[in-house]
C-alpha cells in the first residue's frame, strides 16, 4: 500500500512537472508541436469543448502528445476520411472475430434469447420497481435503475448469468462493481504510460491484479448443453462461442472469452442506460412530444384494450415513426459515446501532417 502511494504522488508530482513546462510552451490555436497531455488536463473540466476547439483549429485533425519517455501519442480527428483511412486494415484475426459475432448475433436464436430477455427484465424487474415508487411516493435515482437493468440484460445475454441487480431492494452486487472497477483498469490504460501499467502488473497492485474465474464453469455447462433446449429457448453469446468454435477457426481460449464476454457487457451496459436516461428526460421536458408517443402507441393498441397495461412486443414498435424520430433525436443531442478509440497494432514511422 506504502508503494502505491509513493508511485501515485510520482506521478502527479511529474505532472505537475509537466504542466509547468508545456504551459511556458503554449501558443494559441493550433500549436506548431501538436497539442499535449497537459493542455488536456487543463481543459478536462471542459474536455469536449476543448477537443471540438481544438480540432476546429487543427482543421480536424491532430496528434495529441503524451510525455516523451511514455510513447502516449493519440491522432484525434473528426474527419471520416482520416478515419477510414488509418483504421479499415484490421488484420485477419480480428476480421475473423467480428465475422463470428455478426453469424452469432444475426442467427434467431440469439435472437429469441435477446427478445424473451429484455421482456423479462422489463415485466418482472423493471416494471415492478417503478409501480412500487408510484404506489409509495418515493424518489428514484432513474439513471440508476437503467443501469442495472441494462448491466443485468446485457450479462445474460453475453454469458447467460444474471446478476439481478434489477430488484426492489436494489442491491449491490460485486459482479456489477467488478465491471466497474474493470472499466476503470481500461480507462488508466489510456493515460498512463504503458511501463506503469507493467509495474503495477508485476506487484499486483491497483486495478492490474483481476482475474475471472466464471468461463470454466461456463465450458462445463456448455458441453453439458441440451439442443432441444437450446433451440427452445435460445442462447448466450458466451455458449455461441463455446460450442461453436470448430465452425468459427477461432482460438476460444478462456482469455479470448474473457475478453469478448467483458467487452460486450461494458459496451451496452453505460451507452444504453445513458441513452434510455437521456431520452427520458427530454420527453419529460417536452410534454407535446410525450402526447404525440402516447397517441403513436395507442394507434397500435386494439380497440378497447387503451386503458390496460400492455407490453409491446417488437413487430408492434418497429415502424413507429415518431418514436424513433425521437430516439435519434436524443442520441443527436446527447450521445452515449463522444470518442471512439482505436489502436494502431503496427508503429507508424512517419509523423502525422
Amino acid at each position: 500500500m506504502a508503494l502505491q502511494s509513493f508511485l501515485q504522488v510520482f506521478f502527479l508530482a511529474l505532472i505537475c512537472f509537466l504542466f509547468l513546462y508545456r504551459l511556458m510552451r503554449n501558443k494559441n490555436g493550433c500549436p506548431e508541436s501538436s497539442p499535449g497531455s497537459v493542455e488536456l488536463l487543463l481543459n478536462v473540466h471542459r474536455l469536449h469543448d476543448w477537443c471540438t476547439e481544438t480540432l476546429e483549429s487543427c482543421k480536424g485533425t491532430f496528434v495529441l502528445e503524451g510525455p516523451w519517455f511514455a510513447k502516449m501519442n493519440w491522432v484525434m480527428t473528426c474527419d471520416p476520411a482520416n478515419a477510414h483511412y488509418d483504421f479499415n486494415s484490421d488484420e485477419d484475426l480480428w476480421k475473423n472475430q467480428r465475422i463470428a459475432a455478426k453469424g452469432f448475433m444475426r442467427h434467431h436464436l440469439f435472437h429469441q434469447f435477446l427478445l424473451r430477455t429484455i421482456r423479462d427484465k422489463v415485466e418482472m424487474g423493471l416494471i415492478p420497481i417503478i409501480d412500487n415508487a408510484a404506489k409509495h411516493g418515493l424518489v428514484i435515482n432513474l439513471e440508476d435503475i437503467f443501469q442495472r437493468f441494462t448491466f443485468d440484460s446485457a450479462c445474460i445475454v453475453a454469458t447467460g448469468y444474471d446478476p439481478s441487480c434489477l430488484s426492489l431492494e436494489l442491491p449491490q452486487v460485486l459482479f456489477s462493481k467488478a465491471v466497474d472497477d474493470v472499466e476503470q483498469a481500461i480507462f488508466y490504460r489510456h493515460v498512463r504510460p504503458r511501463s506503469f501499467t507493467k509495474l503495477q502488473k508485476w506487484l499486483n497492485i491497483g486495478q492490474e491484479g483481476m482475474e475471472t474465474e466464471y468461463i470454466c464453469q461456463k465450458r462445463k455447462e456448455a458441453n453439458k448443453l441440451n439442443q432441444e433446449l437450446a433451440s427452445e429457448d435460445g442462447v448466450d453469446i458466451l455458449t455461441s462461442y463455446i460450442t461453436e468454435k470448430e465452425s468459427t477457426g477461432l482460438k476460444c481460449d478462456d482469455k479470448f472469452l474473457r475478453d469478448t464476454a467483458l467487452n460486450m457487457i461494458i459496451a451496452a451496459k453505460d451507452t444504453t442506460s445513458t441513452a434510455l436516461t437521456w431520452f427520458t428526460w427530454l420527453v419529460s421536458k417536452h410534454p407535446i412530444v410525450e402526447n404525440k408517443i402516447i397517441e403513436e402507441l395507442e394507434s397500435k393498441i386494439p380497440i378497447g384494450e387503451t386503458k390496460r397495461r400492455r407490453l409491446f412486443n417488437v413487430d408492434e414498435v418497429k415502424n413507429l415513426v415518431y418514436l424513433h424520430g425521437a430516439l435519434c433525436e436524443a442520441l443527436r443531442l446527447y450521445s452515449p459515446v463522444h470518442f471512439n478509440h482505436n489502436m494502431l497494432m503496427t508503429r507508424i514511422s512517419k509523423r502525422w501532417k
